[in-house]
């Protein structure tokens, strides 16, 4: 790892730690698979119990091909898991001059002088431009201490966490300090937060809050903002 402007760093999750989490996840369902088909026979076996019905159904499936079917179904599930997840995750290179995230379908370059903070918010990497602007936002779970030394070695400053933490407000509709295009994003981003499968309505709400100077960010189904940070 160097400091010079002539090299950069690459952070991606190893092909061993992928194909551990594919072994692991695997085994994990396909485990969940075969125990449901005990709980199956199980509550077949009782005078009375919840979901009776659906158990009897799914052992009227003759042997073995119940217990196989669980099993296989149940590593698929674990594959497909962290297939979708891996898509997801991002590689970072960085250098003196720039930061390029990948991730499938997807590659996002800033600029150094861009860059102001940057830092890991649980699960996401975040890049903050020198006024608090809301650069980057990205899933990444490739290891606080490597995505610190990896920036800090090319100059760029790693904090611990959000540098405007105290500046957040809760959003309500209608906020008076907020302008009407911002409102309407919120409002829509809150719609989407009601829905399990709005995942990519949500990111492109907050994409288009960061271009319009707002920052925003969840806890729970509530939305905080703030604006420019004032530091």
């Amino acid at each position: 790892m160097g400091s010079h402007l002539d090299t950069s760093t690459t952070l991606a999750r190893p092909a061993w730690a992928q194909g551990t989490l594919y072994v692991a996840a695997a085994t994990l369902l396909a485990g969940a698979g075969w125990l449901l088909d005990l709980l199956a026979h199980w509550l077949v076996g009782l005078k009375w119990a919840p979901m009776r019905g659906p158990a009897e159904l799914l052992t009227s499936i003759p042997e073995p091909w119940l217990s196989v079917g669980l099993v296989v179904l149940g590593a698929l599930a674990g594959v497909v898991v962290i297939f979708v997840d891996a898509l997801e995750q991002v590689s970072v290179t960085v250098s003196g001059e720039r930061v390029v995230l990948k991730r499938t379908g997807y590659e996002q370059e800033i600029a150094r002088e861009r860059v102001g903070h940057v830092f890991q918010e649980k699960d996401r990497l975040v890049l903050l431009g020198p006024n608090g602007e809301e650069l980057a936002r990205e899933k990444c779970d490739l290891g606080v201490r490597r995505l610190a030394a990896a920036f800090t070695a090319h100059g760029y400053a790693w904090v611990d966490g959000d540098p405007y933490e105290d500046e957040f407000k809760l959003w309500v509709p209608k906020t008076p300090e907020l302008p009407e295009l911002a409102n309407a994003l919120l409002r829509a981003r809150a719609e989407a937060l009601k829905s399990s499968d709005s995942g990519d309505s949500v990111k492109e709400l907050r994409r288009e809050l960061a271009r319009v100077g707002i920052v925003v960010r969840d806890k729970g189904k509530q939305q905080y903002w703030r604006g420019p940070g004032r530091r």
